[in-house]
Parts: C-alpha cells; structure tokens; sequence
C-alpha cells in the first residue's frame, strides 16, 4: 500500500503491541488527516481504543486495517466490509522503501542468517539496518536513503505481500504454525511471496536441497543462486553468497564469519557442571530442529528436554530419530510430552519423567545425566503452555543449571 492512500482514510491498528505502537507514531508524524482507532484484546487507556474478547468487532468499522503479523486474516474475515482494505507494516515498507531490500525467509534459521548478512555488510561499510521478526520495527526508517534493509520474514509477514525483496534467501521449508493456517499448504503458499514478485533484475538464494524450497524456485523469474549445508553451514553459505552480490571482499566475509557470535538459544553452551555439557536450544521450536541438534551433536546427548504447546505437527520423525539415538533420559513438557512419549517405540532404553517447570527439569538432569555427556534442551515444540516465549524458557533453563551447580542435597 502506497502512503497516499491513507489520506483522508479511517484507519485500524489491529494490534498494540511493538510494531502496532511503531506503526502509530508512523501515522501521527505523516500529518494526513486520518482518523486512527486502536484495537487489542488488552485493556489500553486511549482514544478510539477498541479492546476485550470483542476487540475484532472494530474492523467493520474502518476503511483500512494494518494488522499485526500474529492475528491470522481468517479470524477478522467475517468482519470486513467488502471496501476494506487489509496491509501491513511489512507490506507498506515494501510499497514505499526506496532503497534495496534483502529478505530472509525460512521454517528455521532465518534469525542467524540475517544477523550474519547484516553484520557481513556493516563490516563492509555499507549503510544497512536489520529489520523485521528479529530487528527494529520498520516504519520509522522507512525514508532513509542510499542505505540496504536486511529483512527477517515470517509466513505471517509474507503473507498477502505484493511485492518481493531484491535479494530473497530461502533457507527452508516445514510443516509449523498449524495452529495458525488452515493447512500446509496455506503456509507454504504464504511462503512464496519472498519470490513471487521478483523480476529478471532480483536475485533469489535458495537452498537446493529442501524439496519444496526447490520447486518454488524454478518457477521463480530472479537470477537463482542455489545454497546447501545443514544448520550454521546452510547460514554461513546464505551470507556469503549474499556478500557476492554486493561485491564485498572475501577476507571481510571470512573475518566477520570468524568472529560472529551465534544467537542465544540455539545451540547454546551454558557450561559444563560436575562434569555434564549443558546445552540450550529453546530456540527449537518445531521437531525437525531437535533432529539437527541431535545429528549435531551426536551420542554425546544423554538426557534431552523436549515438549511445549501443540501446533499440530507430526513427531513421527523425532521420534525415530530418538529411538535411533544414545539417549538414556527424557524430560517431557505439556502439552505434547505425552504425545511424543506415546510415539516412542523402544520405551523400555529410556527412563522419562513428565514435569510442569523448568526447576525439576534441570534437577532431573543433573541427577541421570553422567560425566562428559550432553543434557541438551531442544523441545522441539513452541513455549506457551508454559512460558512468555522461547527466550523466557532458555533464560530459565541457564538460571537453573546456574543455581543447581552448587547444590549438593537437593542433588541427594
């Protein structure tokens, strides 16, 4: 949505949370005259706020909505008047940004890929901000000039976009949020919009190894750059080949890959007490990360955390590759601890215990985990049956692996 097409309009934030409190200071310093209304399920003491169980009930009433990335469309669909028009943050960023756009997509791995990217161009001296799931809301840089956004893009950002980035890298492609679109196939669909409006000019950094990644490519009009690797190998090989394209040197890339610090929560070490090797992957948030992280790091891994909330995905591959593996003890979560529990097929090589918090988890660890091996946390699940979000419950686990190191009688 272009920028002159809010004039004069009746506009809904739907969703207050950081990018909607953004997109709000965004409209106020356009000066158009507009009538902005809020709406949220939380309690907000504004004006025009619309907000409780019914928060929803405000689209009808409004010309144009800017949702967050987290409602899905189909929960404000029975509310929209046929001239309603539905955008984004992401999508007026896109609409109106006059510089170049890197964007980075993926099931997993799109937060390290595109801090390596930016990081790799800030090395390099060009002007670049990083932006999106994992940077600053966009709106307010969205006039800057001579600079190059790198663009973290969810499914729920992608989705209904017009317009595709003039560097797209597509890492990966699984099945998750099920709990958000209808089927897979929705979410793949709402994938294809990293590409689908390339032209000849754009470039498009695939991995050649994912099925489906592939076959949305070939259709794809962009110069293709094909990538493969597993886990950091498949982040580093993006970057690079993004660096290619903006001709920086490869003792820059070199030195920046070298130096990088890989994000918190993913593949974590926490540190090694009495002897065990903690390791914190929360950032594992769908079945098949945990499968890399045990293929990572290998029969070392003795007693693994697993399980969270339900987003209807298919275990069936975990646990094969748990039944296959060195592991003696598994910790399990709701909601889906019992789920994978149930889909183990050797149960007798394994003792498990079901807890509720991550105090009893790490004491468990620490009392069936033996010297020199691994008690890794890669739940394969996302957090919120029982915690804020992932960075919440790995905060937890490092705090009580901490606390627990010293304590000998509750060990006893």
């Amino acid at each position: 949505m272009k920028i002159d097409e809010l004039k004069n309009k009746k506009i809904l934030i739907l969703g207050f949370g950081r990018e909607g409190r953004d997109t709000f200071l965004f409209l106020k310093k356009l000066g158009f005259r507009m009538e902005i209304g809020i709406s949220d399920k939380r309690n907000l003491k504004m004006k025009n706020a619309h907000t409780g169980k019914n928060y929803l009930r405000a689209v009808k009433n409004y010309d144009i909505i800017i949702k967050t990335p987290g409602i899905p469309l189909k929960s404000i669909s029975p509310y929209l008047k046929k001239s309603s028009k539905v955008t984004s943050q992401t999508d007026i960023f896109f609409n109106n940004f006059q510089g170049k756009i890197i964007g980075v997509t993926g099931t997993k791995g799109k937060s390290t890929t595109s801090s390596l990217i930016y990081a790799i161009l800030k090395k390099a001296g060009i002007k670049t901000y990083l932006a999106g799931n994992i940077g600053k809301p966009v709106l307010d840089f969205l006039f800057k000039k001579d600079c190059v956004f790198v663009y973290e893009l969810s499914s729920h950002q992608l989705c209904n976009l017009k317009k595709s980035p003039n560097v797209a890298v597509f890492l990966n492609i699984y099945p998750d949020h099920l709990d958000y679109y209808k089927t897979f196939n929705e979410y793949v669909s709402s994938k294809k919009s990293i590409t689908k409006y390339q032209t000849e000019k754009d470039y498009l950094i695939y991995n050649i190894e994912d099925p489906i990644v592939r076959k949305i490519a070939k259709k794809s009009k962009a110069k293709k750059i094909s990538i493969k690797g597993e886990y950091y190998d498949l982040n580093i090989n993006a970057a690079k080949e993004t660096a290619k394209i903006f001709n920086i040197p490869e003792r820059i890339v070199s030195k920046t890959v070298k130096n990088f610090k890989f994000l918190e929560h993913r593949l974590e070490f926490v540190g090694k007490f009495k002897g065990i090797d903690f390791y914190n992957d929360s950032m594992s948030t769908i079945p098949q990360t945990t499968i890399f992280a045990l293929n990572f790091f290998g029969d070392k891994v003795q007693t693994l955390i697993l399980g969270g909330s339900d987003k209807n995905l298919d275990f069936k591959g975990l646990n094969k590759r748990i039944d296959n593996s060195e592991i003696k003890t598994l910790i399990l979560f709701p909601c889906t601890g019992r789920k994978i529990w149930k889909g183990i097929q050797s149960k007798k090589r394994f003792q498990h215990f079901f807890v509720d918090d991550m105090s009893e988890a790490v004491k468990l660890c620490y009392l069936h985990t033996d010297k020199e091996k691994i008690c890794l946390l890669s739940p394969g699940c996302a957090s919120f049956t029982g915690f804020k979000d992932y960075r919440e419950r790995g905060n937890l686990f490092k705090r009580e692996v901490l606390r627990f190191k010293n304590r000998k009688k509750e060990l006893l």
